[in-house]
């Protein structure tokens, strides 16, 4: 360091009883300077925090400043509980040092540990399982999220790209942001089981109808599906992905029935899980609808919403309509929930879930042997800086496991794939296939589809 440096830290910081010369500097160069034994400048140990796992948890666990203050992720989220608030007092004394008044300003709050609810086992395979999928993908970036469904606990949530929290340089915050939070997309298809709930209610339809699918024109606009089908059951809408199929049917309930069915599963608003950063989506709020605005909001378009949020529509179709926040910290005492909606026209629509697993149906890759497993993909178009809709997509899936008794949900996206696939079935389906499977296994949860 310059003498001429330390000579302007010296002269600006006059009036303190001292100033730091330079902060976490190696032992190495520690020892030296203290040999050097120069009167008036010392040399005090220090601690250097240091994240054991790394890139597994880093955009979770985010780090703290070189004064340990939290700027990112739990850190910052719980920065007062883990630090806890030092005791100031006002001390007066006389000429002659006795204490002549003693008066607590701030009380002292002492520093508490917090248990995570992640599970780090199933951590270590989700970020495994997600770096590889973007890799192969090309993707931009990818985020799972694991659920467990009756606390609420989330077990494992993780985004891809990652970084190092023990060596920040050259860090963009791109990488540091918890994308699983943060981030909004369009919903694409993964809504369509809230649409099917809603005209069940309404009575405007049965388990058992049956719906023309042919493609019809909406203001200028084709209604149409990937595939085409002349009539589908209520079941087989949702095990081919109908756009159609939902449509007629969004377009027999009004604005606010359509915008409530999505509020009350926690679109539009925070679920509550205690993680900084979190954002609410973005809800329509315009009062004149058109029969278009009707149509592409029964298939996802028209509202964005977090990969958070998205799982938790799930989480709360696992417990059959019973609402309640998600938690990052591990819940000791089950929470009371919310019930929005009738507990057997969930789990009506839960088990119409199945079939988009079953042979022919859109999320067939995300199946696994032994037990009955509710998916939903979806494939949303993303916008460019002016919002116009472009040729990059975001894959989704979505689901719960096993059917019989709902114990996880999980989510996977993968963002802006570039190798040539792109549709929720074919590029995230297989990867909630591989991440499914190991958890229900590490859980200890029993196959309820077995053969006999």
């Amino acid at each position: 360091m310059p003498l001429k440096e330390i000579l302007y830290k010296i002269k600006y910081f006059k009036n303190n009883r001292f100033t730091y010369l330079a902060k976490k500097v190696s032992q190495n160069i520690g020892k030296r300077i203290k040999k050097l034994n120069f009167p008036g400048i010392y040399v005090t140990k220090d601690f250097q925090r240091y994240y054991p796992f790394g890139t597994l948890t880093s955009q979770l666990i985010g780090f703290t400043n070189i004064d340990g203050i939290g700027i990112e992720g739990v850190e910052k989220s719980f920065n007062n509980t883990l630090a806890g608030t030092p005791e100031k007092r006002k001390i007066r004394t006389d000429k002659f040092g006795n204490v002549i008044e003693n008066i607590t300003l701030i009380k002292k709050n002492a520093p508490h540990d917090i248990n995570l609810s992640i599970d780090i086992r199933l951590q270590e395979v989700i970020c495994r399982e997600l770096n590889y999928a973007v890799d192969l993908n090309k993707a931009k970036s990818g985020t799972a999220i694991l659920i467990n469904i009756k606390t609420g606990e989330i077990l494992a949530i993780a985004n891809s790209p990652t970084y190092n929290p023990n060596n920040l340089k050259n860090v963009s915050m791109e990488l540091i942001r918890n994308k699983a939070v943060t981030d909004v997309f369009e919903p694409g298809s993964t809504v369509k089981p809230m649409i099917i709930m809603k005209a069940l209610q309404k009575k405007i339809i049965t388990p058992k109808s049956v719906i023309n699918t042919t493609p019809f024109i909406i203001n200028k606009h084709i209604i149409q599906d990937v595939s085409y089908h002349k009539e589908l059951s209520i079941t087989d809408i949702l095990k081919k992905s109908s756009n159609i199929g939902v449509s007629k049917l969004a377009l027999l309930m009004s604005e606010s029935e359509l915008t409530d069915i999505y509020s009350k599963f926690g679109l539009g608003k925070s679920t509550n899980s205690g993680l900084i950063g979190e954002t609410n989506g973005i809800y329509p709020k315009k009062k004149n609808w058109t029969n278009l605005d009707k149509a592409t909001f029964s298939f996802g378009y028209g509202l964005m919403a977090t990969p958070l949020q998205l799982v938790n529509v799930y989480t709360t179709i696992g417990r059959y309509g019973l609402y309640k926040p998600l938690s990052i910290i591990k819940v000791e005492s089950e929470t009371k929930g919310i019930q929005i909606f009738s507990k057997s026209l969930v789990k009506i629509v839960l088990n119409m879930l199945q079939s988009v697993t079953q042979p022919g149906g859109v999320g067939e890759k995300a199946a696994i042997k032994g037990y009955k497993i509710a998916v939903k993909t979806g494939t949303a178009k993303k916008t460019n800086s002016q919002g116009k809709y472009i040729d990059r997509y975001v894959a989704y899936t979505i689901g719960i496991a096993p059917i019989s008794n709902p114990k996880l949900s999980l989510i996977i996206i993968i963002n802006d794939p570039r190798a040539g696939k792109y549709y929720g079935g074919a590029i995230s389906a297989p990867v909630f296939h591989s991440i499914m499977s190991f958890a229900l296994k590490t859980k200890h949860i029993k196959p309820d589809n077995l053969l006999k």
